[in-house]
């Protein structure tokens, strides 16, 4: 079977020695997503924010390996604080509009960055 990687060119990929996403036939795992943009945090602090920004970044990821937020099977979402499930579970709910995946919320002690509130991994299958 045929491998695709995609990279965003953040400076973690390169050091760690990883993919944003990685394609092997129908399946496709998007890695640990966070806000983040020319090497900075997007909006520090602010959970709807980050966790729109990192799901637009996996919808990127997706497209590039010729798939959608509706191939998406699960999502794993790492938060540093559980009382941020609201505004991240709405980012998430409009992100998917209806597709609703198998998602597992987890608090964290920590993410790379104290400004990070939310990071977003995604499981997907393209089946066409």
């Amino acid at each position: 079977m045929e491998r695709t990687e995609v990279s965003t060119g953040t400076e973690w990929e390169d050091a760690f020695g990883y993919s944003r996403a990685v394609r092997i036939g129908d399946v496709i795992r998007v890695a640990g997503t966070v806000a983040v943009e020319d090497g900075e945090p997007v909006a520090p602090g602010e959970p709807y924010e980050q966790a729109a920004h990192a799901l637009e970044t996996i919808g990127d990821a997706l497209a590039e390996l010729d798939a959608t937020p509706a191939d998406v099977l699960s999502t794993t979402v790492y938060v540093v604080d559980f009382d941020d499930w609201e505004p991240i579970g709405r980012a998430h709910k409009e992100f998917f509009d209806g597709v609703r995946p198998a998602t597992t919320l987890l608090e964290v002690a920590t993410l790379p960055d104290p400004a990070f509130r939310v990071e977003i991994e995604a499981t997907a299958a393209v089946t066409e």
